[in-house]
């Protein structure tokens, strides 16, 4: 531990400091008791001024011993106490680890029941250990990047898996709803990934990339907030792409090379750039609602889509 004029960075003062302060208390005695016993010599009362002052050295030395000794105690017992905290720290650490490697294991099997008892005990260790929380974000986002036909899976059961980690997801990125569950300042990194039934609706995410991710179905994001940035470049969305009142601060939204293919909503209150994104033709009806000043222009390199231009 580090010192600064002889004391301990955790406030305690050194072994060294208290033996030189103690020694120092005793040669003040010392001193004391030969100045004051050479100048009183003389005196009438000289036997009992002798007295007083071999009385006064004593309780000099003796109270300053007893100081001395106090702080040496209330030194080994914060001693004590820091190596207990510190015992209790590693742990503590090395149980989260085994149980974070335990519920990577879980994640790793070819049995549905088990994968989903690895992301509720990621979910589990997320909520109790604050500091590991994006390490857990890390590792969800990192098994829905991976290939939806993993080999041996039951595709209805790998189904239920992913989404009940898209679930665990946004559950923690909902400041409104309970404070003690949010986890908050959260980067995603779903790049990639193939994405179904996809709610995010009032999720507060410092970053989010989901380039080159397939959204099937509804990919809803309404009322979310990006603190930094949302990337949807390459994004390929195949059903609603609902994008009302979503909040891009920081650095904005990317959607180039975005392409929508269903229905798109993004309201009268999200401004966001659609620079080099595509959506198909409307046909049937299809409603598309999209940001002020944007507007479709027909791709002469493709006929069935079309272009989003800005028109201010």
């Amino acid at each position: 531990m580090s010192r600064t004029g002889g004391t301990r960075a955790d406030g305690v003062l050194s072994t060294r400091t208290i033996l030189w302060w103690a020694g120092g208390l005793g040669l003040l005695a010392i001193t004391s008791l030969t100045v004051l016993w050479f100048v009183l010599r003389g005196s009438v009362q000289q036997a009992a001024v002798q007295v007083n002052i071999i009385r006064t050295a004593f309780s000099i030395v003796v109270g300053g011993g007893g100081a001395a000794g106090l702080l040496l105690t209330a030194r080994r017992q914060r001693a004590t106490e820091l190596d207990l905290v510190q015992r209790d720290h590693d742990a503590t650490e090395t149980r989260v680890t085994e149980l974070y490697g335990k519920a990577a294991d879980q994640l790793g099997s070819d049995q549905a029941p088990v994968r989903l008892a690895g992301v509720f005990a990621l979910e589990r260790l997320g909520q109790n250990h604050a500091e590991h929380r994006q390490t857990i974000v890390d590792l969800l986002c990192a098994y829905l990047r991976m290939p939806f036909d993993q080999t041996g899976a039951d595709p209805v059961q790998e189904q239920e898996v992913r989404e009940t980690a898209q679930g665990v997801l946004t559950s923690h990125l909902r400041d409104e709803d309970d404070e003690a569950l949010f986890w908050t300042g959260i980067r995603l990194n779903l790049a990639g990934a193939t994405l179904s039934t996809f709610t995010f609706t009032r999720c507060r995410v410092q970053t989010a990339t989901f380039a080159g991710a397939r959204f099937v179905g509804p990919a809803v994001f309404r009322g979310c907030t990006f603190e930094r940035q949302g990337d949807f470049r390459s994004v390929r969305f195949t059903g609603l792409a609902d994008f009302r009142r979503v909040s891009f601060d920081g650095e904005g939204a990317n959607f180039r090379g975005a392409t929508f293919e269903a229905e798109v909503d993004f309201g009268t209150h999200t401004s966001a750039a659609l620079t080099g994104a595509t959506t198909r033709a409307v046909h049937n009806g299809t409603r598309r609602k999209w940001p002020a000043d944007w507007a479709e222009e027909p791709d002469p390199e493709r006929p069935d889509w079309a272009r989003l231009v800005h028109s201010g």
